[in-house]
């Protein structure tokens, strides 16, 4: 579990990016921070490897206070997915995944044959890791990005807007591939996005930011949807517009679901989710 406790954070130019922010992070779940730019998001993630330290409060993994972990051993033990990708051009694919094991002493062996089940595992054939991150699409990068991250089995991935920079049918492609690859591996994600639809299809936990990551509303995605609390979460999420508000109409003994342009959003199913 992470947890922070009363975090802020004030750059030496004075600006101030957190304020007493305050949140406990569940252990296997996707949690998703999500606001408008300026809103703290980025600053919160990047507190929890320590690129960034706060000015005040304390961050816990596990019950451990992480300023008394050396930063280097703490990033290495957490994975980090960026918008993009990140990865190292002049080395090949299955070398940008196998850098931390390495660096951890795991022998060259063994790191190549686990980065070999890492693309299995992001849904990568397993030729392209001989080619160059530029050989590849972006769509492609961003899979080995998150092998990358996979590469020491860590228990936390931290993921930086990692879908902004592809086009839309391939971050489609890339929301379920992660949603699959989180019902494999049950890891502690951190997910960063501006986007509100991203936020509820990805998380278990949605974090709704106001500027200076004061905290909206946190909750599933159902809950913040059933209930708005407040007219900013309303606003944000568009609660009263396009698909967010769904009508039921029968139509030839089905249940169709009318969004509020009046356009068909989908057929309503019986029973239970999963069955």
């Amino acid at each position: 579990m992470i947890e922070f406790r009363s975090v802020s954070k004030r750059f030496p130019d004075g600006t101030i990016a957190v304020e007493d922010f305050s949140l406990e992070l569940p252990s296997r779940r996707t949690t998703v921070l999500v606001g408008s730019s300026g809103s703290g998001k980025t600053t919160l993630l990047r507190m929890i490897n320590r690129m960034v330290d706060p000015t005040s409060g304390t961050i816990e993994i596990d019950g451990e206070d992480i300023a008394r972990v050396a930063p280097v051993p703490l990033r290495r033990r957490i994975g980090y997915v960026l918008q993009n990708s990140g990865l190292l051009p002049h080395r090949k694919v299955v070398d940008n995944i196998t850098t931390v094991p390495l660096l951890e002493g795991v022998s060259k062996r063994d790191a190549r044959a686990r980065a070999l089940e890492l693309l299995d595992t992001v849904g990568l054939d397993r030729g392209l890791a001989d080619r160059y991150p530029s050989q590849l699409s972006g769509g492609q990068q961003q899979r080995v990005g998150v092998a990358r991250a996979l590469a020491v089995d860590p228990n936390i991935m931290l993921m930086d807007e990692p879908f902004g920079a592809v086009d839309p049918i391939v971050r489609a492609d890339l929301q379920q591939e992660l949603i699959r690859i989180q019902r494999q591996v049950a890891k502690t994600i951190v997910f960063v996005t501006h986007d509100i639809d991203e936020a509820f299809l990805l998380g278990d936990q949605v974090v709704i930011l106001e500027q200076r990551a004061r905290i909206a509303q946190v909750g599933s995605p159902a809950e913040i949807l059933a209930n708005p609390a407040s007219d900013f979460v309303a606003d944000f999420i568009g609660a009263d517009r396009g698909r967010r508000a769904l009508r039921a109409v029968h139509t030839d003994g089905r249940t169709v679901l009318i969004d509020r342009d009046g356009r068909a959003a989908g057929v309503l199913l019986e029973g239970e989710p999963g069955e």
